[in-house]
This record gives structure tokens, sequence and C-alpha cells, in this order.
């Protein structure tokens, strides 16, 4: 048995790597656009129907007007780099929701959600900008499959550290403090800075689609800071899904300048 696992997982690593056509590196991917994205519209439809929907304001129309612009230079930027196409299943949608909750978020197949508790931290389109494009980020490279799949990979581990054990006569207690060592190391060791790592990513790449939507990506420091301000307890980053907010602001600073260089290449060159 443990063999078939072990032979289980290396076959899902072989047939699930996918590339990033941001960073041309391989990336673990069990799921298709075709199982996720049916599913991610029809949730949204739903979470649209359940909370209240902004129409008609000037917030509102910022939101759509800002979400178009960054879909187009995503799209503009797929298709100089070779990827025509790409974004053909994307069905790009964006809605401001009343809601005091800090956050905003996007959906696999472009659905998007801002809500108004993140207003006064944007304040401009530019500072919408840097949201959306971090967002939109994550759904170009599908980090949200990627968290799913490291997951499956998280439990395929756990069930081939458990047939070992009891296959080799290990007490119940070596099982439970296995799975115990198992859960936090996999954990803190692994899922977390592997989630980390996509916010990181997200930035970046947000950061090229805004300057190549002409928003100025010096921006993307300045809201961090201002994020940074409302004050409250951070975890440590180690135990975090999320950079500190420090971090992330000293890495925007420093990825800033490369993406006004990105958006020279489409001609862009002066920034709102």
């Amino acid at each position: 048995m443990k063999k078939y696992v072990s032979i289980g997982v290396f076959i899902l690593l072989i047939i699930s790597c996918s590339t990033n056509p941001f960073t041309g590196k391989s990336t673990l991917n069990f799921q298709s656009n075709d199982q996720i994205f049916p599913t991610a519209f029809a949730e949204y439809d739903q979470f649209l129907q359940q909370n209240k929907v902004v129409t008609g304001t000037a917030d509102a129309e910022a939101i759509k007007r800002v979400g178009q612009r960054i879909a187009n230079a995503a799209e503009r930027w797929f298709n100089a780099n070779g990827y025509e196409g790409y974004l053909k299943d994307y069905r790009w949608e964006y809605n401001l929701v009343q809601d005091e909750t800090v956050n905003a978020w996007c959906m696999p197949g472009g659905k998007i959600v801002f809500y108004t508790g993140i207003l006064p931290i944007t304040q401009t389109d530019t500072g919408i900008a840097v949201v959306m494009g971090h967002e939109v980020a994550h759904a170009l490279v599908n980090h949200g499959a990627q968290r799913m799949s490291a997951s499956t990979l998280q439990q395929y581990g756990a069930l081939a550290g458990n047939l070992a054990l009891g296959m080799g006569g290990s007490s119940a207690q070596t099982i439970d403090l296995f799975n115990q060592a198992y859960g936090v190391g996999s954990q803190v060791g692994v899922m977390l800075p592997f989630s980390r790592s996509h916010e990181t990513e997200a930035d970046a790449i947000g950061l090229r689609l805004m300057a190549i939507a002409g928003y100025n990506p010096d921006e993307a420091a300045k809201l961090w800071e201002r994020m940074s301000a409302q004050g409250g307890e951070q975890p440590s980053e180690i135990m975090s899904t999320h950079p500190s907010n420090q971090s992330r602001i000293q890495n925007l600073k420093q990825l800033a300048p490369a993406a006004k260089q990105e958006a020279a290449k489409f001609g862009v060159t002066t920034f709102k």
C-alpha cells in the first residue's frame, strides 16, 4: 500500500506541472480551468445575491473602470509574450460590495469583489489599481488552484506516513506524535511559506499590470504604508499566510522600477 501511495504522488507531480507565464517556472496544479471556473462563477453569483452590491455611485464606477483597465493590460501582456488566447475562458466582472471589511478578492476566472471598507485605504483610482492588480494576478497564475493542489499533497504525505508507521508496527502513541509533528511542520515549513510566496508574486505581477495600465507603481508602497498605519495586531510573518506590512512595503519599493521598465515596452512612460 505504501508503494502505491508513493507511486500515486509521483504520478500526480508528473502530470500536474504547468508553467507560470510571468516567471517561466513550473507550478503545481492538479486543477484545470474547466473544473474550477464554472464552480467559481456560480459561487460568485451566489455571493452577490446574498450581499449588498453597490451600484451607480462614483466608487462603484471606479472599481469597474480600473478593473477593466487592468484586465486590458493583462490581455496586452499575454498577447505580446506569446500567450494569445490565455484569457479566453476568463469572464471579468468587478463589483463593489457594502461591507466594512478592509479587503478585496478575485475568484478564479476573473470575478472580483471590492469591499467598501478598503476604499479609505485605496483613496484614488491608482490605489484601487494597486489592489486590483494584486488580486487579478492571483487569478492569472491560478494561485487558488495551486494552494488546493498543495493541500492535496499535504494530505497524501500524512497518509503515506501513517501507512509506513502502521506497517512498521509503530504504536498508536508514535503515530499520534508523527501526526502532530507533521501537521505543524508541514504547515509552518511548507504551506505558510507557499502562501507568502504567492502574495509576493502577486505583488510583482500586479505592479506590472498597473504600470502597463498607466497607473504609477510607486503608489503601491504608499498604499501599504496607509494600510500599516491602520494599526491592529499582526501575527509574526513566519506564522502568517502574508508577508508583514514592512516586508511588503520594502519589496514594493524595490519592484516599482522594474514595473516601469515593463510598461515602457508597451509605450507607457507617464503614469497617473
